[in-house]
């Protein structure tokens, strides 16, 4: 008896509850650089407000940064998919070839607006990446802004200053270019940057500014080197906001409406254009004297060995039966389309 009494309590208590905090949905968003991150500042927060505010606070963001849910950033993918995490931030490169037709966008040269170019690389999934990432419900896809290279011996001014220099980088399209370009090329996710740099592990690291506060660039690189802003990036990375896809499909209608409100082409526009503004928060940080500009007639030769690249990186798409050279055409029609409608 004293335990039905305590069960009638019970029931009674959670039925004079608002209704509003009983159909709360608490969404677990998990990613790999830390609160304090522009990606978290500047995009996730303010998505997760977004999202809350049109649910009328039925919809809340739990955030887990730097990986506190545990494992690693090459798993964070796996991990939505599995429904370890509801929602993650990452980057398809960090699990290098599983997600080989989004690699176009990985190419050298390929980016000049970040805005524009994760509205083409949304657009690019929908044609022909969508059996790649059928276990998740994408919710944006974009990229980037400018990648510079950040440097504790001497700045880059020419291929000359890369040969035999280890140097990280992000993706497999990345590290085939730093390759090309002279230098060992050290795959590791972005949160390995500042240990590694400080214990001499590698030379310097290619990230956009961005990231700079995030792993404490402005203390670790001396020399801060950047491509003529005219000319398209030298790199960027493809990045993917996602969900379960079971904690999408348990949500009611009203809620699933909000999700789609602010997912897809326009949120892939947005997240690029705050990483352009995050970039220009995170030169802020590093000393004038430190930058310099590798001009457009150094970058000649590096687009030669871009577009030999792109080649190889054709005739690997087509062995895959993937038509290579429709993947590229497309995202540089696409990036182009975008570009010119901003």
């Amino acid at each position: 008896m004293k335990l039905n009494f305590l069960a009638a309590i019970g029931l009674v208590a959670a039925a004079a509850l608002p209704a509003q905090a009983q159909d709360v949905t608490t969404l677990k968003v998990h990613f790999f650089l830390p609160p304090t991150s522009f990606a978290n500042t500047l995009f996730i927060q303010p998505w997760c407000d977004k999202v809350a505010k049109e649910s009328n606070q039925k919809l809340k963001c739990q955030l887990y940064p730097s990986m506190q849910l545990g494992g690693t950033p090459p798993q964070l993918y796996d991990q939505v998919r599995d429904g370890v995490a509801d929602i993650v931030w990452t980057l398809p490169g960090y699990t290098a070839g599983r997600f080989p037709s989004i690699e176009a966008f990985e190419l050298p040269f390929m980016m000049q607006s970040p805005e524009a170019t994760s509205k083409a690389l949304w657009d690019f999934v929908q044609l022909h990446g969508q059996n790649e990432f059928k276990d998740v419900k994408p919710l944006a896809f974009h990229v980037h802004g400018d990648g510079v290279f950040h440097m504790s011996g001497k700045p880059v001014k020419s291929m000359a200053d890369l040969r035999g220099l280890k140097l990280r980088a992000p993706t497999r399209q990345t590290n085939k270019f730093i390759a090309m370009l002279g230098a060992t090329p050290v795959s590791m996710p972005v949160p390995q940057v500042g240990d590694a740099l400080s214990k001499g592990v590698i030379d310097g690291a290619v990230v956009p500014y961005e990231v700079v506060p995030a792993v404490k660039l402005q203390e670790l690189a001396k020399f801060h080197s950047e491509t003529d802003p005219k000319e398209a990036a030298f790199y960027t990375a493809t990045f993917i906001f996602a969900m379960n896809k079971a904690k999408y499909d348990s949500l009611p209608a009203d809620l699933k409406k909000v999700i789609d409100a602010n997912s897809g082409q326009a949120l892939s526009g947005q997240i690029g254009k705050a990483f352009l503004q995050a970039d220009v928060e995170g030169k802020k940080l590093v000393s004038p004297a430190s930058v310099n500009v590798i001009p457009a007639s150094e970058l000649a030769t590096w687009k030669q060995l871009g577009n030999k690249l792109a080649a190889d990186w054709v005739k690997d798409m087509d062995a895959k039966g993937l038509q290579g050279s429709k993947l590229l055409d497309d995202a540089k029609a696409l990036i182009a389309k975008h570009a010119a409608a901003r």
